[in-house]
């Protein structure tokens, strides 16, 4: 007797090895969730390896049944009688009686009894990690950063310095770290998977989220919830560095603007304020104090531009002055009509700006 296969199960099996494939093609690259870099993103990555488990074993366990079931003589999942099939009148009472046992018996062991064995535990190691990664148990008092979010980049503040600066959070490596977090407009979300899970920002309310970095390096982050049109290029990164290496940047970020240097950067000072970028950006030191857009005043240190759309090197900072609906479209910044010597005196003073 030929039996025939059933087209399910080889689906399924085909979706399970697909699966195992993507999830070592994801775990050879360099960033992300599963290259974790902090105690809480640790925890996380654990978590999820325990949950794909228990999911691969459940799969197995069902492709399993539904094979068994495929080759069972009298079953036939597309609900047709095959030739050699016997005739179901000829059942007799107690064998249909046994057959319906099993039955029973299948549902009651895998709709209920199994989900109850694999979600109770799995409850309680969730909730076992989320006591885990928040908040902070260490006895060290954690760093507090200010983390503000707007339609598409980051305001980030240091309490008890002057320093300000924008889609770059500096932290120290090795110490428990705070983000105090709030959004000037709309819900948006905080997520550095190497760092820490995710967290929302919802307007008119403050939220937490503790990071910590195992080691120095940058780390990239996103905002993970949407809030409009460049959504997606609305990152930044996590820079960890060494405790004296941070408190030096730090020093360094609170201060003023230096001085402009040179005649082409002098002008370029002019050009900044009669072009109408000090209406929205702030260079401190400066008569420049606008709010709307971020402040600039070590723009000439940050890695990237526009949220990280782009790199901070001359080339960008031209198309960004000049086009940025071009290379951002939606975002609130208006483009820039200057001329040849005007651009590059503008520029000469925000390279300036370290």
């Amino acid at each position: 007797m030929t039996r025939r296969r059933l087209p399910t199960a080889r689906a399924g099996v085909a979706v399970l090895v697909s699966t195992v494939i993507l999830l070592a093609a994801c775990g050879d690259q360099e960033k992300g969730a599963f290259t974790p870099r902090g105690s809480a993103a640790a925890e996380i990555s654990w978590l999820f390896w325990v949950m794909v488990g228990l999911g691969a074993a459940v799969m197995v366990a069902v492709l399993w049944l539904l094979v068994r079931a495929a080759r069972t003589p009298g079953v036939d999942m597309t609900h047709r009688q095959r030739p050699d099939d016997p005739d179901p009148s000829d059942e007799t009472a107690a064998e249909a009686h046994a057959r319906r046992r099993r039955s029973n018996r299948l549902v009651i062991g895998g709709g209920i009894v199994l989900p109850v064995v694999i979600l109770i535990p799995l409850t309680v190691l969730m909730l076992v990690v989320a006591g885990r990664i928040s908040p902070f148990t260490s006895d060290d008092e954690p760093v507090e950063i200010h983390v503000i979010g707007h339609q598409y980049w980051w305001e980030v503040r240091y309490p008890g310095t002057d320093a300000v600066t924008a889609n770059e959070i500096r932290i120290p490596a090795e110490t428990p770290v705070r983000l105090r977090l709030e959004t000037a407009d709309v819900i948006h979300s905080v997520w550095a998977p190497e760092l820490a899970g995710k967290i929302d920002m919802i307007p008119g309310e403050v939220t937490y989220l503790d990071i910590d970095a195992s080691e120095p390096g940058e780390h990239l982050g996103q905002c993970a919830e949407f809030c409009g049109l460049q959504h997606a290029r609305m990152r930044f990164l996590v820079i960890a560095t060494e405790p004296d290496e941070f408190d030096a940047w730090l020093a360094g970020e609170s201060e003023p603007a230096r001085p402009p240097e040179g005649g082409a950067s002098q002008r370029g000072e002019q050009v900044f304020g009669e072009a109408g970028c000090a209406a929205c950006h702030t260079v401190r030191g400066t008569e420049a104090d606008g709010e709307l857009g971020p402040d600039l005043t070590h723009l000439a240190d940050r890695r990237t531009l526009a949220a990280g759309t782009l790199t901070n090197d001359r080339d960008d900072l031209v198309d960004w002055i000049v086009d940025p609906q071009g290379v951002k479209p939606g975002n609130p910044m208006p483009p820039t009509t200057l001329d040849d010597e005007d651009l590059s005196d503008l520029l000469a003073y925000l390279e300036g700006l370290e």
